[in-house]
């Protein structure tokens, strides 16, 4: 399977997405999942220029990527799927895109999220969009980058504070 990770983080392409987990994991691509994103070519521009040039960014609907997640699946380099939103994963998890885990990597604040660790802030709909996705028999853990502690979703939701 040449999607290797299947990550939440609003900020999308960003340094720790691209050195954080792009360098350890060799990350050949990303499959950017946003609907409005997917329709813009000057924002998808913007995000572009964040990447190496030996990294390639596709962008796909989310209807578009439940459509291509096989074609992305038998790409040689490993990727990783990025949604900017607990909706947008809860979708392609609903519709069939066979993910395992889900790596919750960013949700910071904004008014009506409760602080659950330093960089994952949740209202009530980003957690039942994330208790529906573990419900679903996927893993949900809280990781910003490789190597630290994994949070599973029920010891993050426990949590308050920061």
């Amino acid at each position: 399977m040449a999607l290797e990770v299947y990550r939440i983080d609003d900020r999308l392409v960003h340094g720790q997405v691209v050195v954080g987990w792009g360098q350890p994991l060799a990350l050949g691509f990303i499959v950017l999942v946003d609907d409005m994103l997917a329709v813009s070519a000057w924002e998808q521009d913007l995000y572009r220029m964040g990447v190496p040039p030996e990294m390639t960014v596709y962008f796909e609907t989310t209807a578009g990527a439940l459509a291509h997640l096989d074609a992305y699946r038998a790409l040689p380099d490993p990727g990783m799927l990025l949604t900017g939103d607990t909706a947008t994963m809860r979708a392609l998890v609903e519709g069939g895109a066979g993910i395992e885990h889900v790596n919750l990597g960013g949700l910071h604040h904004r008014a009506g999220r409760t602080p659950r660790l330093r960089y994952v802030f949740l209202d009530d709909a980003e957690e039942a969009d994330l208790r529906a996705i573990a419900a679903r028999g996927v893993e949900v853990s809280a990781l910003d980058v490789p190597g630290t502690p994994q949070v599973p979703l029920e010891e993050l939701l426990g949590r308050s504070g920061g």
